[in-house]
């Protein structure tokens, strides 16, 4: 059974940076498009960023556009987001997942910015 468990998140000042994991275990994650979504309070759930793993290359929502960056590290089965620059409207619970539609989210990690 594949499982996503995120981690990372907490409570930052406006303007600054956190780091967020998503580690992937019983499953190929070299061959797993990966992206982490959002759920800001009261609104849908929102892609934020990708990586494909044929080449990693990245995409990202306009909001968070120069401010985040997804990465990936297949040996450790695992992808990443820096955001930096954080603001307030980047509030929500942060999931990661796969472009696999059998593997559920993970739980999530809260990231709360405060102004």
């Amino acid at each position: 059974q594949v499982q996503l468990v995120e981690s990372g998140g907490g409570l930052v000042q406006a303007g600054g940076s956190l780091r967020l994991s998503c580690a992937c275990s019983g499953g190929t994650f070299s061959v797993y498009h990966m992206g982490w979504f959002r759920r800001a309070p009261g609104k849908e759930r929102e892609l934020v960023a990708a990586i494909t793993w044929t080449d990693g290359k990245p995409y990202y929502v306009d909001s968070v556009k120069g401010r985040f960056t997804i990465s990936r590290d297949n040996d450790k089965n695992t992808v990443y987001l820096q955001m930096n620059s954080l603001k307030p409207e980047d509030t929500a619970v942060y999931f990661c997942k796969s472009d696999d539609y059998r593997i559920p989210f993970g739980q999530g990690t809260q990231v709360t910015v405060s102004s």
